[in-house]
């Protein structure tokens, strides 16, 4: 039986979906199942049990409550042949009830008969399966299935693929209609651990390989977990296949292990952060990375490399890196997020094979040769994303920067500058090249000494930009009292600002906006109330 399960818990999810799983390899009979948005918990059980709720014996844990949707990209795993899998990663099927005979019968050349009108089935916890029921309402919020009659020889009709990457989860904010990858990763580890140890299958029929999507997350608390599942899975029916791995505050030799362990061909992104690597552990564990010849995003936040460092050590470290850097074929997003690379961001982007479209260098201590530099490289005229937070533009670096905003106009999408102590007179000098990049949707000014006459200028001038979506903005600077000059970011962080002054200046903001027809802009002081762009996304 497949399926998608809802759930308001995190834990329970987890549960649910490894016995799901583990379903997978037991029994003959498959369905295929979409959830149209529906808030009400509702699972799809083994066929023995079809027509009961599920009893929480059998479980690995408490049954879930109401209501979380799990991923719905489980939609394109059934096929007849090899690996199709139909929908985009992470995409969810939201199709009106009377479209899904035919979507589904798309997806199961079995059942070509669903798009004529066959009868159709429909499972909820406590219903019976088995009997007909009238044709999908548009406005039925349950679960819609289409059954498969048990195959023994041959099996050609199995799942073979079972994506459950695309989770919305930036670890500030998640959104609330998936579970979290935290609650993925263990679900699939734990399947992965109990299917070697345990798995079993009926008689006479040997189990499918399923090859199992998934994104990871893990720590120090989770790590010989994660290694467990991953060694496991080498010769087990359910194969893990890592997309996009995330290690947090993760030492050195657990990180090289578990890349030793993921699969070359399927990973397409790394992101360590908190790692506190420095330019040292970076050289130990870039090789490791650079076996990934399909990884496209390479993320290394706050692992603190410093390029500065004057010893030979840290010298030939860096080099190696820069070496290492040079293997990657199909790189297209690097964030190097507080690694200081004052004076030597030409040799970090030169070893470089193909031009970046992502490159965020947020507190890297950035010197105006190191923007002129990137201004004139292959890579800022492809440049979808860029983040320049806590670099200071506010002197020497400004007019750089401006050559770099215009090198980049025509393809640059999200723009991040949080803490570059932009004040008014470098904002207004700044707004010509700044709006001739047209096709902007984001713009991140937060902890910028900007006045409420400095936001209004933004504001108007900015109307060209049709395609500007959010604007986040700092508390303007007439909103404090007392504030020394130029104010300091961790000032403008940390002070408080007069309440009724700032809801005067929302007031006014949003006025302009409805009187330059621009009501669908979103500005707003909130730096966390949204999940970050991802690149990918773009």
């Amino acid at each position: 039986m497949l399926g998608f399960l809802t759930t308001s818990d995190g834990g329970g999810c987890g549960q649910v979906v490894a016995w799901g799983l583990s379903s997978l390899l037991k029994g003959p009979s498959l369905q295929v199942a979409s959830c149209l948005a529906q808030r009400h918990a509702h699972a799809c059980v083994p066929e023995h049990a079809a027509g009961a709720p599920v009893p929480a014996s059998g479980l690995p844990g408490p049954a879930p409550a109401a209501s979380r949707a799990l991923p719905p990209a489980v939609q394109g795993g059934l096929h007849g042949q090899e690996d199709c899998c139909a929908s985009r990663a992470g995409a969810h099927m939201a199709l009106p009830a009377a479209q899904l005979p035919a979507a589904v019968a798309g997806m199961c050349p079995l059942q070509s008969g669903l798009a004529a009108g066959a009868p159709q089935h429909r499972e909820h916890a406590g219903c019976d399966p088995g009997a007909d029921s009238p044709a999908p309402h548009p406005g039925d919020r349950g679960w819609h299935t289409a059954s498969l009659q048990p195959t023994r020889a041959p099996r050609k009709h199995a799942l073979r693929v079972l994506d459950m990457t695309g989770l919305l989860d930036d670890g500030v904010e998640q959104d609330p209609g998936t579970m979290s990858m935290w609650d993925c990763t263990a679900a699939v580890a734990r399947t992965c651990i109990a299917q070697q140890q345990g798995g079993t299958t009926e008689p006479g029929l040997a189990p499918v390989p399923v090859e199992v999507r998934v994104d990871l997350r893990v720590n120090r608390a989770s790590y010989a977990f994660l290694r467990e599942a991953l060694r496991s899975s080498v010769g087990s029916p359910l194969r893990l296949c890592c997309r996009d791995l995330r290690a947090e505050d993760l030492p050195m030799r657990n990180t090289v292990a578990l890349l030793q362990l993921l699969d070359a061909g399927c990973l397409r992104r790394v992101d360590l952060r908190f790692n506190n690597l420095g330019l040292r552990g970076l050289s130990v564990i870039i090789p490791h990375v650079a076996r990934f010849q399909h990884l496209a995003s390479l993320r290394l936040h706050y692992v603190h490399g410093d390029s500065r460092q004057p010893s030979v050590d840290g010298e030939d470290n860096f080099r190696y890196f820069l070496a290492q850097m040079g293997r990657f074929t199909c790189l297209r997003e690097l964030s190097m997020g507080s690694s200081l690379l004052s004076g030597r961001l030409d040799q970090l982007l030169s070893t470089l094979q193909s031009p970046l479209e992502s490159l965020e260098l947020a507190f890297c201590a950035l010197l105006p040769e190191d923007l002129r530099f990137l201004a004139q490289s292959p890579h800022a005229v492809r440049l979808k994303k860029l983040d320049l937070s806590g670099n200071d533009l506010s002197g020497s670096q400004l007019e750089p920067f401006q050559g770099l905003l215009q090198a980049a106009a025509a393809t640059l999408l999200h723009l991040e500058l949080t803490e570059c102590q932009l004040a008014d007179t470098q904002l207004l000098a700044t707004l010509p090249v700044l709006t001739r990049c047209t096709s902007l949707r984001y713009l991140g000014l937060y902890g910028n000494p900007l006045s409420m006459a400095g936001l209004k200028e933004l504001l108007r001038d900015s109307v060209v930009q049709a395609e500007l979506r959010t604007v986040v903005h700092p508390f303007p600077v007439d909103c404090y009292e007392g504030l020394p000059w130029p104010p300091p970011a961790s000032v403008l962080l940390e002070a408080s600002i007069n309440e009724e002054k700032f809801a005067r200046v929302e007031a006014e903001l949003h006025q302009l906006l409805l009187a330059s027809g621009r009501a669908h802009v979103l500005w707003t002081t909130d730096i966390y109330g949204r999940l970050a762009a991802d690149y990918f996304s773009l």
